[in-house]
This record gives C-alpha cells, sequence and structure tokens, in this order.
C-alpha cells in the first residue's frame, strides 16, 4: 500500500507541470491578428516602413508587453519610502 501511495506522488508530481501549461494549442483567429496588428500599430509599428522592420515592431513588440503588464498588475505604484520607529 505504501508504494502505491509514493507511486501515485511521483506520477502527480510528474504530471502537474505538463497540465500546467497556459498557452493554448488552437491556431489563432483572424480577428485574433488583426487586433494584435492594431496594437502594435497603436504602439507605433509602421508596417509599411521596411527601412527599420525588425527594430521598429522589436521596440513595438516590447511597448505592448510593458502596457499588457502594467494592465495585469494590482494595486498602484508605491514610493518605497517607509518609517520603523523613532
Amino acid at each position: 500500500m505504501k508504494t502505491f501511495i509514493k507511486f501515485a506522488i511521483v506520477v502527480a508530481a510528474l504530471a502537474a507541470p505538463a497540465l500546467s501549461f497556459a498557452q493554448s494549442n488552437e491556431p489563432v483567429t483572424r480577428a485574433e491578428v488583426r487586433a494584435q496588428l492594431a496594437q502594435l500599430e497603436k504602439a507605433g509599428y509602421n508596417p509599411n516602413d521596411w527601412m527599420n522592420y525588425p527594430t521598429s515592431l522589436q521596440r513595438a513588440e516590447v511597448i505592448v508587453a510593458q502596457q499588457n503588464s502594467n494592465a495585469a498588475t494590482y494595486g498602484g505604484a508605491t514610493n518605497g519610502t517607509s518609517q520603523a520607529g523613532k
């Protein structure tokens, strides 16, 4: 009985990371691609600017990632100052 419990714990520990992936395997829809492109263009990316293609796209992706992380955070910004004792 003890070996079965140990086996079940090991199987659960090994299966947990495989089940915890947040990325879906479904293909992206056309509407999602258009929404992503509109978000990149709002961040400053111009699809017609081929001279600065890789850097302008990467810059816009960084801006979008920052905007998404700011929207996902909880609470306001703090200054980091504190006072303890006298």
